[in-house]
């Protein structure tokens, strides 16, 4: 079959979530800000993601990774195909270990490709196509093409731009089409370099693989440089092109000087440089003049290489700079000039042009009004309070509240915010060390149904499919077994205790919060009074409302929140089998939150038992009565509602009345 048909495009980067310490540097350091922070852990939207490669190179932890494409490549390599590596001329930063480039080419023809060769000959090529652009007087100024990251930018983030990016296709694409010129329309081609982005550049290149995952290859070989025989690039072989991934590689190429007094060619390179110049050329500040544009200082500090310290200083970043002029300069020494202008000659016919798109994702700013109330909710009324320290990951806190409005961060980023509110806490808490004890309690809690949370949702997506299974097979065979078949009581039995297993899966997965909350307006007395009306009660035990609250309005999902409370009240009803009793439901609020407290006067909860009231499968009913996790459920509820709820109670008859009072707090208008 087709490779083709393998290659199904999945996102370019993403988080491992277990070593993500929320840092927020990948935030910081993504210029088109794909990072999204939910419940405390960074995610990378695709939409998004320009495929820089810089949340990779800055995570400490490793917690980014990038596709890779080793076993397409080695499908290609291995399933009959005429098969070439195009070699990206970062490769002598990459493996200065190796001080002759031929036995790295015959390392990676021992990877089963048919020819090797450089991808700086097609950069010879499009430094062509670069020089009548910046020499022609009357062309209007151009934003160089050749980093795909810079054009993924643009086009989504600045398309009124895309006209102005140079229309000339990428080394990497003209080698390819050199290639497929010289040896065959139906040559696979594999790009090998130290870009991520080029994975998706184009469908002219069938896998790119970073120098990362060549040297994972190379080290399931076995083989080291010593076991091979030297080996030359495949012609056609480069001359100057050999120079463009170091910093004005382009330019150096081209043979243009960067002139101050000419003013005709501004480089930027890295995130925030190439930013602010493209920010500078669209506002006219300096639209006279070209640009050449990099997301990397280089293609040599590129994510696809080998993180520092992998040999030594060779992954420093003017090392490899000076790797690349090295071999730079012994390559012109010995390159045979008359048969390179020939082949630049043969493939000079080759169609370099490309067309761009304008992919517009860019999200109206919102409201001031919207703006002004996130920040007020962190504390930030006057701006004086706007300290722009960039904790949060954004440049400004203006940017952070922003993208709190737009889904992609929270409010806990801001460092101030979040320490303001501790020492809020340490103050109402008059520093006791009663009281203190009870908020570590409360920390541990936190942790323990965190932690609890994660490894429920595990369980339950574990088990949900053998359950289906279960679930459908049992019913298909007691539905063939006759009425009067002994075996169909025990079929029902299975069915019925599948069904009894499906609605503990879904609890835990209410536990863990992963299901969706359906948010609409609602009533909040009509809501408790509905809930008070569906719960049986005997006639011993009286119920009361009261309600003084100035708006009843509140965003929520009905049901979820119906069945908080009516499993409350239940509970509350359970709690006074015999004597019977009260139990008073107060509803309170303030402009933003309304608070539900739940009281009754039932035996209470014992205090070995209230860290355990929200870890599943805890109950303190009889066998068969209860399965522990109503209020697990009730937890993950009020929390996907951005809420809170907490539980005071007294069983201790010498000291007091008994009875227990559950307190939910939620915001009137969640933001989702």
């Amino acid at each position: 079959m087709e490779p083709e048909k393998y290659r199904i495009k999945k996102q370019l980067v993403s988080t491992v979530k277990e070593r993500c310490r929320v840092c927020y540097t990948c935030v910081r350091e993504c210029p088109a800000k794909a990072i999204k922070i939910s419940n405390g852990q960074a995610e990378v939207i695709p939409e998004r993601c320009i495929g820089c490669g810089n949340c990779i190179k800055v995570c400490s932890q490793n917690a980014k990774l990038f596709r890779k494409e080793t076993d397409i490549v080695s499908m290609l390599t291995g399933g009959g195909y005429e098969c070439a590596a195009i070699v990206a001329p970062s490769f002598p930063a990459e493996f200065s270990e190796i001080k002759n480039h031929r036995l790295l080419v015959s390392l990676i023809r021992s990877l089963g490709f048919t020819y090797v060769s450089e991808v700086a000959f097609g950069a010879d090529l499009v430094s062509e196509e670069y020089k009548k652009l910046l020499k022609a007087g009357n062309y209007p100024p151009v934003i160089s093409s050749d980093c795909p990251a810079i054009v993924s930018y643009i086009e989504h983030y600045h398309p009124d731009l895309v006209d102005s990016l140079a229309h000339v296709v990428s080394p990497m694409v003209a080698m390819g089409k050199v290639m497929r010129k010289r040896y065959g329309e139906d040559l696979k081609i594999v790009f090998i370099g130290p870009c991520i982005a080029k994975k998706d550049e184009s469908d002219e290149i069938d896998a790119a693989l970073t120098f990362r995952e060549l040297r994972e290859m190379i080290a399931k070989t076995g083989l080291k440089p010593a076991d091979v025989t030297p080996s030359e690039f495949d012609p056609p072989l480069s001359g100057k092109g050999a120079i463009f991934p170091v910093s004005r590689g382009l330019l150096n190429t081209v043979g243009v000087k960067e002139d101050i007094f000419e003013r005709n060619v501004i480089v930027a390179e890295g995130r925030s440089d190439f930013q602010e110049a493209i920010k500078e050329f669209e506002s006219g500040q300096i639209a006279q003049e070209h640009l050449e544009l990099l997301c990397c200082e280089g293609c040599i500090m590129g994510p696809g290489m080998s993180p520092y310290p992998f040999f030594s200083s060779s992954s420093r970043r003017y090392r490899k700079q000076a790797s690349v002029s090295d071999y730079v300069i012994n390559k012109l020494e010995t390159l045979d000039l008359a048969q390179w202008k020939k082949d630049i000659e043969e493939f000079r016919s080759i169609d370099l042009f490309r067309e761009f798109m304008k992919r517009d994702i860019r999200v109206a700013r919102p409201a001031d009004g919207e703006i002004t109330k996130v920040l007020n909710r962190m504390g930030k009324f006057d701006p004086q309070d706007h300290l722009d320290c960039g904790a949060c990951g954004y440049d400004s806190c203006q940017d952070h509240a922003i993208a709190i409005i737009r889904g992609l961060a929270e409010h806990e980023m801001c460092l101030p915010y979040a320490m303001e509110k501790l020492h809020n806490y340490i103050r109402e808490l008059n520093i006791s060390n009663e009281k203190l004890a009870n908020t570590q309690e409360a920390l541990k809690q936190s942790e323990k149904l965190a932690g609890l949370g994660q490894l429920s949702a595990g369980i339950a997506h574990e088990l949900n499919n053998p359950l289906g299974v279960i679930t459908m097979y049992s019913n298909i065979l007691k539905d063939e077994a006759p009425s009067e078949d002994p075996i169909r009581k025990d079929l029902e039995l299975i069915v019925e205790q599948a069904e009894r297993c499906k609605k503990i899966v879904g609890g835990l997965l209410n536990f863990a919060r992963k299901n969706q909350v359906n948010f609409t307006d609602v009533n909040i007395n009509n809501l408790v009074e509905h809930c008070i009306s569906s719960v049986i009660a005997p006639v011993n035990v009286r119920i009361s409302l009261e309600s003084n609250i100035k708006n009843a309005e509140a965003h929520l999902d009905y049901d979820q929140m119906a069945q908080v409370f009516t499993n409350l009240l239940k509970n509350a009803v359970e709690a006074m089998p015999e004597i019977g009793g009260s139990i008073h439901i107060r509803v309170t609020d303030s402009a933003d939150e309304i608070t539900v407290y739940i009281a009754d006067s039932g035996t209470g909860i014992a205090k070995e038992n209230m860290g355990k009231l929200f870890t599943p499968f805890f109950t303190t009913k009889a066998i068969g009565k209860g399965t522990g996790l109503g209020l697990p459920i009730i937890y993950g509820i009020v929390k996907m509602h951005k809420g809170s709820i907490s539980v005071k109670s007294n069983a201790d008859h010498t000291k007091g009345p008994t009875g227990t009072t559950f307190t939910i707090t939620f915001p009137r208008r969640p933001i989702t």
